[in-house]
């Protein structure tokens, strides 16, 4: 019997590619070519219907706006700004307040849910709390807050941070409960302490949870500004919604939706990218792996 066994087609030869990798980049490209053309599609559908609907008169554009009158309310709004200011300074108001209650929640709830979730001393007798504030409504601790500071900046980031703590605070307790026990058990007959241990095992195997509620816990940090903005402020985006509300202009309500839009869907792309690094060392799922 020969030693020696034929070289897979797969592999590389000749320092160029295989023909099974080369049509595995292809049938990539082609697959992200028919998402984006599938979503292009969509939003024209979508858009040319209802410019369509409210030009024949099926859907009243008084109530519902018309996309060419969005785009032009948008327009208006970053040329001449709003009677509170510029357009990008509502804008920023309303990313600093999200930035801000979105990091205070996020630490916190990691905090809270990897120090619940290792103790469940600490679970049984804060849970009744912690359930209890969460089935508070937010727009009331909205008010609670504003009552209580004024109307700045800082209710609207505790209220931020309140939404986003719950989020996070949930997954992290999950995730810290459902790391594998005997990689626990092996590490405390090592000898590592209690710090190294959260450190280099429960944390590590928690992230996949804490990351993955980052990706909805800048949305509601968004939310819980805009909340708070319109409940009482002096600049901001949810200011500036209330106000084209009140004067019954739902361009300029969907303007503003559009541009809130936007800013979630970057701080997602960003997320992305945090999740691929800290992430990096995991190996692909069997489903990724089969497709490179």
């Amino acid at each position: 019997m020969s030693t020696t066994s034929a070289v897979p087609a797969t592999l590389v030869k000749g320092g160029a590619p295989s023909s099974a990798a080369v049509a595995a980049k292809r049938a990539a490209r082609r697959r992200t070519a028919q998402v984006w053309a599938a979503r292009i599609g969509l939003a024209a559908v979508v858009i040319g219907g209802w410019q369509a609907f409210t030009t024949w008169g099926v859907v009243d554009p008084f109530f519902f706006g018309q996309p060419s009158g969005i785009a032009r309310r948008l327009v208006d709004l970053f040329r001449n700004g709003t009677e509170f200011g510029s357009f990008y300074a509502n804008i920023w108001t309303t990313i600093q307040e999200a930035l801000a209650g979105f990091a205070l929640g996020a630490v916190t709830g990691v905090v809270f849910g990897v120090t619940l979730g290792q103790s469940r001393f600490l679970a049984d007798v804060l849970g009744p709390y912690i359930k209890m504030v969460n089935a508070i409504p937010r727009i009331v601790l909205g008010s609670i807050f504003i009552v209580a500071f004024g109307i700045g900046v800082l209710p609207k980031i505790l209220l931020a941070a309140v939404l986003v703590f719950f989020i996070v605070f949930f997954n992290a307790f999950q995730g810290v409960r459902e790391v594998d026990r005997n990689i626990l058990a092996n590490a405390k007959v090592l000898g590592a302490s209690q710090t190294q241990i959260t450190r280099h095992v429960i944390v590590p195997s928690a992230l996949t949870w804490i990351i993955a509620s980052l990706h909805s816990a800048f949305g509601f940090a968004i939310v819980g500004a805009l909340v708070g903005e319109v409940l009482g402020a002096q600049s901001g985006l949810g200011l500036v919604i209330k106000t084209a509300q009140n004067n019954f202009d739902p361009n300029g309500v969907f303007a503003t939706m559009l541009v809130i839009s936007v800013i979630v869907l970057g701080a997602e792309w960003l997320i992305g990218k945090l999740e691929h690094r800290l992430l990096s060392w995991r190996p692909p799922a069997p489903s990724a792996a089969n497709s490179l």
